[in-house]
């Protein structure tokens, strides 16, 4: 059984099709991927995650923990060795201590 899809057009008029309720543009997501840096590696949930979080640089990354991190809404654990891989190519890490609240 193949699920419809549904003709969808972005704020940027690009057309596409969706078989879900997801606004995302892909064709815009492609073009807003960095192209140099740690996000690059990562996929487009990651990215905007740590976007929407404010987390553009590896230090600003290397201030919170692996928890931290894993709380954040698309980040998933496959794109931890990613993160940790680029943290150590520039003698970082990801801080022990939890700045992101559960309550």
């Amino acid at each position: 059984m193949e699920t419809k899809k549904t003709l969808k057009v972005c704020k940027n008029r690009h057309k596409f099709y969706k078989s879900s309720d997801c606004p995302i543009c892909p064709i815009c997501e492609k073009e807003q991927k960095p192209k140099d840096n740690f996000q690059s590696m990562l996929a487009a949930p990651a990215r905007r995650a740590l976007v929407n979080s404010e987390i553009m640089t590896l230090k600003q990354l290397s201030k919170f923990s692996e928890e931290d991190i894993l709380k954040l809404h698309g980040i998933g654990k496959t794109s931890i060795p990613i993160l940790k891989k680029n943290l150590k190519a520039q003698d970082l890490l990801l801080t022990k201590i939890n700045k992101i609240s559960t309550n």
